[in-house]
């Protein structure tokens, strides 16, 4: 099963009452291991969890802490990209030449690499002394 796949089963799994926007994503670590991950919606609005930020806490858990490729879907008119909170969460396991693939429930895909969603990224080197 393929990444987008595998972001597209969990994605039915998100509880998002207040929005109606169901995100899956998906993660391939350098391991070889998928891990996945749903948005998570709270009454006490923005306090959810995006489904990038839960796939990510997976992999943590799982012992892995490379990203190798990401995947996300959602059901809109054009590809969802993550938002800019998760791409710097993603950054922060994963290189600039990390793709990214973007879907639609309709199957349109849009990849991209890490560097170009998330150019000047802040990474830990910027907080050496």
């Amino acid at each position: 099963m393929s990444l987008v796949e595998e972001a597209r089963k969990v994605r039915e799994r998100a509880h998002a009452p207040y929005s109606g926007f169901k995100v899956g994503a998906a993660i391939r670590a350098r391991s070889g291991r998928i891990y996945t991950g749903v948005n998570v919606e709270n009454a006490s609005y923005p306090e959810g969890t995006c489904a990038e930020a839960g796939a990510i806490a997976a992999m943590v858990a799982g012992g892995d802490t490379e990203i190798a490729e990401v995947a996300v879907i959602a059901d809109c008119p054009d590809p969802v990209p993550p938002c800019g909170g998760c791409r710097q969460r993603i950054a922060e396991f994963a290189s600039g030449e990390v793709p990214v693939t973007m879907a639609t429930l309709a199957g349109a895909t849009l990849t991209r690499r890490l560097d170009e969603l998330l150019p000047g990224a802040f990474v830990s080197a910027h907080m050496a002394r």
